[in-house]
Formats: C-alpha cells, structure tokens, sequence
C-alpha cells in the first residue's frame, strides 16, 4: 500500500509542472535579471544585485536578448551588440537557439510566467531569471 502511495504522489508531481505553451513566449519580452544559477552538482549562486540585465524581444519565434545597464534616471545604457535566435519547439519542449559569429548553444525553456523563467544549458546548468523591477528614487 505504501508503495501506492508514492506513484500516487509521483504522478501528482510530475502532473503539477507547468508546461510552457506557444502563447507563454510573448512573456520572454522586456526586462530581466538573473536570479540563481544551479549547476550540475547541485550548488548554486544567488545574484541579489545585478549591475547589468537582460532586455529580451521575441516576434514570430525569432528573437534577441542585448545586456544593458540601468541607470538611477530610468534609461538603460546599452552597446549595440544582441545575440540573436531562434526558438523551437520538439515533443512540447522549446529550445532557444542561440547563434553569433562567434558560437552556436541551446538553452531548454523549463518554465515561464510573467514573473520568472527558468532555461537549462547544454551543459545541465539551471538559470533562473526574474522581471526587472527600476529603482525609484523619486519616492
């Protein structure tokens, strides 16, 4: 009986993961900072300050992600450097597929919301970004 139990609850689990959907990746676009990576053996680094962040635009799958700077006035510093990709779909898992002149990766999309996402390297290393709220000093 105990044993049942246990699938029982496995299978609970496994059914309460939020599965990404076609419609989630208009989430992907905005603001984001990184939150935690988690590597391989399970350690992890928090980030609580993050001097530069990630702007991310998706239209139609495709997409880029630039690295700017807030600043205290509400603009973002910025180079004119994006990493452009692709993102696609297999057996309902998507793929961000990274590609510059210099490199070519993936990174599995595990979870998205509003709020959060979380992708997952070729190398197993979780990172798990966060929306980015400015500083207001004007309260």
């Amino acid at each position: 009986m105990r044993y049942v139990y246990i699938i029982i609850t496995l299978i609970g689990l496994v059914g309460c993961q939020s599965k990404v959907n076609k419609l989630d990746l208009s989430y992907l676009n905005g603001y984001w900072e990184i939150e935690k990576v988690t590597f391989p053996d399970g350690s992890e680094k928090e980030y609580t300050v993050n001097t530069s962040i990630d702007y991310i635009e998706v239209k139609d799958q495709k997409g880029f992600r630039k690295k700017v700077q807030p600043n205290f006035n509400g603009n973002y510093h910025t180079s004119n450097d994006a990493e452009m990709f692709s993102i696609y779909e297999n057996n309902g898992v998507f793929t961000l597929d990274y590609k510059t002149d210099l490199s070519e990766w993936h990174e599995k999309i595990i979870s998205l919301s509003e709020n959060s996402f979380t992708v997952l390297s070729e190398e197993n290393i979780k990172y798990r970004y966060r929306k980015f709220e400015p500083i207001n000093l004007e309260q």
